[in-house]
């Protein structure tokens, strides 16, 4: 994590996110700096619109809580039609019993 806040720092201070700017950011903030990870990163968000990403990473969790409430309707909708489901069976079953005995 601390690489990517590194890389949202350099960007929100208007540097180039390069593999040395990313390097220098983490040793100042006194993380010991993996070099596989600092190229992983640097090369992945190459080509990449990072004011873009903010705003569509800002946009999603705005959308995600109000698909919650919508879920647990239908799951007790559902909970509901199975209790219904279930209470016809039993009557079903106590009606089939019945003729069994001629009653």
């Amino acid at each position: 994590m601390e690489y990517v806040y590194g890389a949202l720092v350099l960007h929100a201070a208007g540097k180039p996110v390069s593999e040395e700017n990313l390097k220098k950011v983490l040793t100042a903030a006194g993380v010991k700096v993996d070099d596989t990870r600092v190229k992983a990163l640097t090369a992945a968000l190459e080509g990449v619109n990072i004011d873009e990403a903010l705003k569509a990473a800002v946009a999603m969790p705005a959308a995600a809580p109000a698909a919650a409430p919508a879920a647990e309707k239908k799951d007790e909708k559902k909970k509901e039609e199975k209790k219904e489901e279930e209470k016809v069976s039993e009557e079903e079953a106590a009606a089939g019993l019945g003729a069994l005995f001629g009653l």
